[in-house]
């Protein structure tokens, strides 16, 4: 996924043909973008030049050597082993921010970024709707020291510890919208995901259990006692194909939540949304 991830906010730049032809051999599809970007990171230092490139040709995903990558049109930073936020998931940030956004609630929204990783929800929806507050945990402190620098632009807390755990108690019942990008990959399909991927993310950032939805229920049994009237709770899941929306769906009315599913075909999405 890395080869394509920065290609809509690349605006040309110098290539280095060589450069850019080792990339190619590696199977870098947009060599020349990708070069561009590695000379711009080695500020013209042949050491770090050669070091990013042979990175890459190993296989490493792109936005690791960079430290950086770009999120519903903002530039996140990422850490290794910090997994790593696709566009897709840029359909939580819509969900989560249309709805504060629209809410009338006399008061500052708040919103949790569930297992949040770099952060990269929890602050896309900061950076569109000013003035919230902001809570996001991660049981990974690689992942807590990542989002806290990320999320410290827009005045974010982050906290380490499982799921809804780690979070402030006087936040219960006053949760405006809690975004959750769990994992959701069946244990069994973890073989068949891209090389990148298995290699350089840790499992334990896209195993979601024996059908992919164990953390996604978890989510979902847990909502209630945080969420203020109103309130909702958005997870990814895989496409209607998975059959993983509608078993969502089930979790979340099993949980007292009205669900729905939402679909956004540009960005190949999908997201169940319950509502307390």
């Amino acid at each position: 996924m890395s080869c394509n991830t920065f290609l809509t906010a690349y605006r040309g730049g110098v290539t280095d043909p060589g450069i850019a032809a080792r990339l190619r051999a590696a199977g870098c599809v947009f060599a020349e973008e990708e070069a561009s970007l590695l000379l711009e990171r080695s500020g013209g230092d042949p050491d770090v030049l050669e070091e990013g490139v042979a990175r890459r040709e190993a296989g490493e995903p792109l936005e690791y050597i960079l430290g950086r990558v770009d999120f519903d049109g903002g530039r996140v930073g990422i850490d290794p082993g910090v997994f790593i936020p696709r566009r897709r998931t840029g359909l939580l940030v819509d969900v989560v921010a249309g709805h504060v956004a629209g809410s009338r609630l006399g008061r500052t929204p708040v919103v949790v970024d569930l297992a949040c990783g770099s952060g990269a929800i929890g602050l896309a929806v900061a950076r569109r709707v000013r003035g919230i507050e902001l809570h996001a945990t991660d049981v990974d402190e690689a992942a807590v020291a990542c989002a806290a620098r990320n999320v410290a632009e827009v005045g974010g807390h982050v906290h380490l510890g499982n799921m809804y755990d780690p979070l402030p108690g006087e936040l219960r019942g006053r949760v405006d919208a809690i975004a959750a990008n769990m994992p959701y990959v069946p244990r069994e399909r973890l073989d068949y995901m891209p090389t990148d991927s298995r290699r350089f993310e840790p499992v334990w950032t896209v195993d979601g259990g024996q059908d992919g939805l164990d953390l996604v229920r978890a989510a979902a049994a847990g909502a209630g006692e945080w969420l203020a009237p109103g309130g909702i709770l958005v997870v990814e899941t895989g496409d209607e194909r998975t059959g993983q929306p509608r078993e969502a769906v089930a979790a979340f009315e099993a949980a007292g939540l009205l669900a729905d599913v939402r679909w956004d075909e540009e960005m190949e999405a999908t997201a169940v949304v319950g509502r307390s």
